[in-house]
């Protein structure tokens, strides 16, 4: 078979998974019920804040903690691969050691996708509307997949390294949830203690959420939206760094 019929038959396999574990159910269900964790209970007090409209500012964050369940289900699904001895039945096949990365991208790709739409009709639910036009509305909706694909990379990679579900889950765990909840994606900067506000400030959950909410305000400037383009490159640079690392192991 040539490669570009291997990447299909893996990508098949891979989508057919996703539906079989349940995971494209979870896709559907957790935009809507970060929706109602956060936005009801924290509506009236946000609301109240001086120009805020909470479903405006709560949008970015409901995409990318989507995207994020995307890219924990995307590193266990790696893992059990592993440890099942899929990835190394795959070495010893005639196939390119790119082909089974780029199936597991595609099939995730997809599982973004479905994962952004539902977390758009959970926003618009609640109230968000877009205000950015067509070039606004694409410009936060390309920052919010490309970070999901880059973030879903790199807890592939993970996935891989780490040899089995529990571990892979501890290594995505505790960082997703403390970028998410120490971000301006839920709360805005003064709400935090003066002492830990540079971080909140420039950690990369807030940086992307404040490119989106530019984009979907029609105000994205460079000065914006530059710091996304070089926390996505640096994620990049490390997607690939690990996927090599990772390719050695199983070379190993």
């Amino acid at each position: 078979m040539r490669p570009p019929q291997q990447w299909w038959a893996l990508t098949t396999r891979g989508l057919s998974g996703i539906v079989r574990n349940g995971e494209i159910i979870f896709a559907m269900i957790a935009p809507a019920f970060l929706a109602v964790c956060f936005y009801v209970p924290l509506r009236s007090l946000m609301d109240a804040y001086p120009g805020m409209n909470y479903a405006q500012y709560l949008m970015p964050i409901i995409a990318l903690q989507s995207v994020g369940f995307v890219a924990s289900a995307s590193a266990m699904r790696s893992s059990m691969d592993g440890l099942r001895g899929i990835n190394l039945r795959f070495r010893v096949m005639p196939m390119n050691s790119l082909v089974p990365v780029a199936a597991r991208g595609s099939a995730n790709a997809v599982l973004l996708a479905i994962s952004l739409v539902f977390a758009t009709i959970a926003s618009l639910l609640i109230g968000w509307r877009p205000h950015g036009g067509i070039g606004g509305t694409i410009g936060l909706y390309a920052v919010a997949f490309v970070v999901g694909l880059l973030v879903a990379v790199i807890a592939d990679a993970l996935g891989l390294l780490a040899g089995s579900p529990e571990s892979t889950s501890q290594m995505l765990g505790l960082p997703i949830l403390i970028l998410g909840m120490l971000s301006t994606g839920f709360v805005p900067e003064s709400q935090f203690p003066e002492w830990i506000q540079p971080f909140v400030r420039n950690q990369p959950v807030s940086q992307f959420s404040g490119a989106m909410r530019a984009f979907n305000d029609g105000t994205a400037t460079w000065s914006v939206v530059a710091p996304t383009v070089y926390w996505c490159l640096g994620m990049a640079g490390l997607a690939a760094g690990l996927l090599v690392w990772a390719e050695r192991r199983l070379r190993a």
